[in-house]
């Protein structure tokens, strides 16, 4: 059986599934690129389908034999939740805020507003990495999806590596995974060359 995973490359929730795939070595997923642009994303069989954590969570549970990424533990996989929320409620809408008025409605700046939004995202995930990563000792799906997350978000607000020295050093060591470099580097560079051109 073939899965079909719909993605934008620019996505970040669709570089992170992307990345989950890869890091779990899921066989036989087809990848079907959605134009973002022109809102494709926003049609009925699209918005059917379009929960990245949940969907991460099902191939994980599902066809992956890696358990240390989404670990059955009911401890570790409460932190591990916790983090996905974050990124849910508070990493991601920071970077749609400050990205979709520039794309979608022509905005020649990005809102002050939403830079301090952002910021407060870096604050937070400077706190949780009180370990090695995001969830504690092990890399797990919270880095998965904190790492396009955090990734897009430096491309709108370079992270201030003074300021933020253990999320900086983070980043440094995802920037080093295979699947980084493979399923998020080419997406992330798009959509920042994307709000660039915008801003232009």
């Amino acid at each position: 059986m073939v899965l079909k995973l719909y993605k934008l490359d620019a996505s970040p929730p669709a570089r992170a599934v992307m990345m989950t795939i890869e890091a779990a070595n899921i066989p036989n997923v087809e990848f079907v690129d959605v134009n973002l642009l022109e809102k494709e994303h926003l049609k009925e069989e699209y918005l059917k389908e379009s929960l990245s954590h949940a969907i991460a969570v099902y191939l994980l549970t599902k066809y992956s034999k890696n358990t240390t990424l989404y670990p059955s533990d009911p401890k570790q996989r409460a932190i591990i939740d916790q983090r996905l929320h974050f990124d849910t409620g508070i990493l991601f809408p920071s970077l749609r805020g400050a990205i979709e008025p520039v794309i979608f409605r022509s905005d020649k700046a990005i809102k002050p507003e939403a830079f301090e939004k952002i910021k407060s995202g870096y604050d937070f995930s400077e706190k949780f990495l009180t370990k090695q990563w995001v969830a504690g000792d092990e890399f797990t799906l919270a880095d998965i999806f904190f790492m396009a997350s955090i990734s897009s978000l430096n491309e709108i607000l370079p992270i201030d590596a003074a300021k933020y020295p253990k999320l900086t050093a983070w980043l440094n060591r995802c920037k080093e995974l295979d699947y980084y470099k493979k399923m998020n580097e080419p997406g992330n560079q798009q959509l920042g060359a994307l709000v660039r051109s915008k801003l232009a």
